[in-house]
């Protein structure tokens, strides 16, 4: 499927409401445990969403737009989303993140992309030159590998009471976006 902006947006602004249902009002032992080691939480998933907002889609979109790819996107801080995220509530994170996601689909229809747009070039400081429509289209992916992480992350939890029904369930045998 190639990318689409219409769908790309509905997508996009579907993942708030999606996180907001599922996470507002759990429990801490829900959102603040891991997987072990160094591998993030739910608290850290949604700091770290909150934190693409502000340093990744819509500013690489606006580097695309004006410099193609005479100017590298900056290299992405994973580790920005601890600073943003200090002394916060999950609830308050869900909230910045609804209104962050928001601006920046606001932003996005502003630009009014037509498909010449879609297929200019930025540079990517790893993988070199990317088209402004599979910058898009990663948004989304990006956003459904963290839905993903989230359900594995608090399924993680019950590894050990679910007992030999883990044989059967694959959101605890995926590593996935946590695995070292």
């Amino acid at each position: 499927m190639e990318q689409n902006l219409q769908q790309t947006t509905s997508l996009l602004a579907r993942t708030p409401a999606a996180l907001n249902s599922f996470l507002r009002e759990l429990p801490e032992e829900w959102t603040h445990r891991n997987e072990g080691g160094d591998t993030w939480n739910v608290f850290d998933v949604v700091a770290h969403l909150i934190y693409g907002e502000q340093a990744d889609w819509i500013p690489r979109v606006r580097i695309i737009l004006q410099f193609g790819e005479t100017r590298a996107f900056e290299p992405f801080d994973r580790k920005g989303h601890i600073k943003l995220s200090h002394g916060k509530t999950l609830a308050q994170l869900l909230d910045e993140f609804a209104r962050a996601r928001s601006e920046s689909l606001d932003q996005l229809r502003a630009l009014n992309l037509q498909s010449e747009e879609l297929e200019r070039r930025g540079t990517h400081p790893a993988f070199g030159p990317v088209k402004l429509s599979q910058h898009l289209a990663s948004w989304v992916a990006h956003d459904l590998t963290h839905l993903h992480q989230i359900s594995r992350i608090m399924a993680h939890q019950y590894r050990e009471a679910v007992g030999p029904w883990s044989d059967y369930l694959g959101v605890l045998r995926c590593a996935g976006h946590s695995a070292p």
